[in-house]
C-alpha cells in the first residue's frame, strides 16, 4: 500500500506508475475522498477546542455559583451564561459525535481505495505493454541438443506412467492429475532438496497453513485485485492459499521487529492453489497451468536500504537450484505492464522445456519494497527507542513445481523413453537413477 500522504504530494507521480503499469485506480476518487477528510477532520479539530474553551468557562461559572459569599447579581448572571454554553457544548458534543461517525465511514472507504492502488514501479523497469518487452538479462547453459525428436512432458509421464492425468480428471476435474510411483517420489526428492539447499544458505524453514483468513489475503496484497483467481470457503470465511507469500507475509503481521533482527530469511514448501480465471488463451496442455500445485517459497524481511541488493541475491538463490540441475535458463526483466500488483520489480527465472518447446516460469523474484509492509502494518527499530520503521519485502519461488518437473523430464530424456535422474537427486530418490 502507498501512503495516503505520498499520493496527497505526489498525485501526478501515481499517474505516471498507473499509466506505466497499464492499470487503472480509483485516483481521483480517492483524492476527493482525502480533501473531504481532512475538510472534516478541520472542522472537528475546531469544535472540539470550542467545546475544550467552554469546558474551562463552564467549570469557572459553576465554582462561581459554588461560592456563597458571591453577590446575588453575580450568580443570577453566571447561571444564565452557564445554560447557554451548556447548551452551546450539548450541541458541539452532538455534531461533534456524527463527524467522527462521518469520519470513521469516509476512512474505512479511503483505506478500501488505497487496496486497488498498485505499487510504483522501480526506475530499472523498462516500460512496455507485455511480455514482448520483458529484457533478457542473462542465460545459463545452451538448450540440448537430441539426436532424436523430443518429447513433451506429458507424452512422457504418460507412457513411464508417472503422470496420471485421467486419474486427475477423475477425482477433481480438468487441470488436475496425480503422480504415480517415481512422479510421486522425483516431486518429493526435488521438495526435500530445495529446503535442505535453502537451510544450508540461511532461511528458515516454515510450514505454514495453506488456508488463511480473510484479513491475511488484504494485507498480502490478494485481495481485491486477485479475488476471483482464489479459493474461497464462505462458511468457515478461510482462502486457500495461493502462494505461501501470503502466510508467510503475515507471520509478522502488526509486529515491530526489534534491532538486529533483520534480514530475515524464510524458506516454505505449500501446496498452492488457483482458479486460473487469467489464463485464458493459453497453452495449458500436461501440467503446466493446473489448480493445485507445490512450491517451495522463498521470503525476505530487510531493511529498505538493502532491498536492491537482497533481490539480486534472492534471483541467484533460486538460479543456483536450476545449476545443480543442469537446466538450462535465463533470467528476464519484466517490463512495467507485466509487474505484479505488489511488486516495484521483478525478475522471472525461465527454464528451458525442448519437449514443449518453450521457456517455463519456474521462478518469479520480485522486491515489493515497503508495500506490503504497510499493509500488513509490519515494522522494525534500528535501535532501542528509535523511531519504528516499514521493512522491506521480498518473495520468490525456490522454485515452482510442475515447472521444474517439466524442465527435468524433458531435458534429461533419453530416446529409450526413459528419463535420467540428476545427481544432486539420487540421494532423496533413494539412489534410483533411471526412471523407467
Amino acid at each position: 500500500m502507498l501512503s495516503l500522504q505520498f499520493i496527497r504530494e505526489n498525485p501526478e507521480a501515481v499517474r505516471e506508475a498507473l499509466a506505466k503499469r497499464r492499470m487503472e485506480a480509483p485516483l481521483d476518487e480517492l483524492l476527493a475522498l482525502d480533501q473531504e477528510r481532512r475538510r472534516l477532520l478541520h472542522e472537528a479539530e475546531t469544535l472540539r477546542a470550542e467545546r475544550n474553551s467552554l469546558s474551562k468557562e463552564i467549570g469557572q461559572l459553576t465554582r462561581l455559583l459554588q461560592d456563597e459569599n458571591a453577590p446575588g447579581r453575580e450568580r443570577r448572571h453566571a447561571e444564565h451564561r452557564r445554560a447557554d454554553l451548556l447548551a452551546r457544548s450539548g450541541f458541539l458534543s452532538e455534531r461533534l459525535e456524527g463527524l467522527e461517525a462521518e469520519l470513521r465511514g469516509l476512512e474505512g472507504r479511503l483505506e478500501r481505495l488505497l487496496l486497488e492502488v498498485p505499487n510504483l514501479p522501480d526506475p530499472r523497469v523498462p516500460e512496455g505493454e507485455g511480455e514482448e518487452d520483458n529484457v533478457i538479462v542473462r542465460q545459463w547453459g545452451e538448450p540440448r541438443s537430441f539426436d532424436f525428436p523430443p518429447r513433451p512432458h506429458w507424452e512422457l509421464g504418460e507412457a513411464l506412467g508417472i503422470i496420471d492425468f485421467q486419474g486427475g480428471v477423475k477425482l477433481a476435474g480438468s487441470r488436475f492429475y496425480v503422480l504415480r510411483g517415481l512422479g510421486a517420489r522425483l516431486q518429493r526428492a526435488l521438495i526435500m532438496w530445495m529446503l535442505d539447499f535453502h537451510n544450508a544458505r540461511g532461511y528458515q524453514e516454515v510450514y505454514p497453513p495453506a488456508l488463511v483468513r480473510e484479513e491475511g489475503m488484504w494485507k498480502g496484497g490478494w485481495l481485491p485485485k486477485f479475488a476471483e483467481n482464489m479459493y474461497h470457503d464462505a462458511e468457515e470465511d478461510l482462502w486457500l492459499i495461493p502462494t505461501a507469500e501470503v502466510a508467510l507475509t503475515n507471520l509478522h503481521r502488526d509486529e515491530i521487529l526489534p534491532p538486529g533482527s533483520l534480514p530475515i530469511y524464510y524458506a516454505a514448501y505449500t501446496p498452492c492453489f488457483r482458479r486460473e480465471k487469467f489464463s485464458a488463451g493459453r497453452d495449458v496442455r500436461g501440467i503446466k497451468r493446473v489448480h493445485q500445485f507445490d512450491k517451495v517459497e522463498l521470503y525476505k524481511f530487510v531493511e529498505p536500504e538493502r532491498s536492491a541488493e537482497e533481490l539480486e541475491r534472492l534471483v541467484e538463490d533460486a538460479s543456483a537450484l536450476l545449476r545443480e540441475l543442469g537446466l538450462p535458463h535465463r533470467v528476464v526483466l519484466l517490463c512495467s505492464a507485466e509487474l505484479g500488483f505488489n511488486a516495484a520489480m521483478t525478475y522471472d527465472i525461465e527454464a528451458w522445456a525442448p519437449g514443449s518447446g518453450e521457456w517455463l516460469e519456474v521462478s518469479s523474484c520480485s522486491n515489493c519494497t515497503d508495500f506490503q509492509a504497510r499493509r500488513a502494518n509490519i515494522r522494525f527499530r534500528r535501535e532501542k527507542g528509535a523511531r519504528p520503521e516499514y521493512v522491506h519485502t521480498l518473495n520468490g519461488s525456490g522454485l515452482a513445481l510442475p515447472r521444474t518437473m517439466i524442465a527435468l523430464l524433458e531435458n534429461y530424456q533419453q530416446p529409450d523413453g526413459t528419463v535420467l535422474v540428476p545427481q544432486v537427486l539420487q540421494p532423496y530418490m533413494g539412489g534410483v537413477k533411471v526412471i523407467g
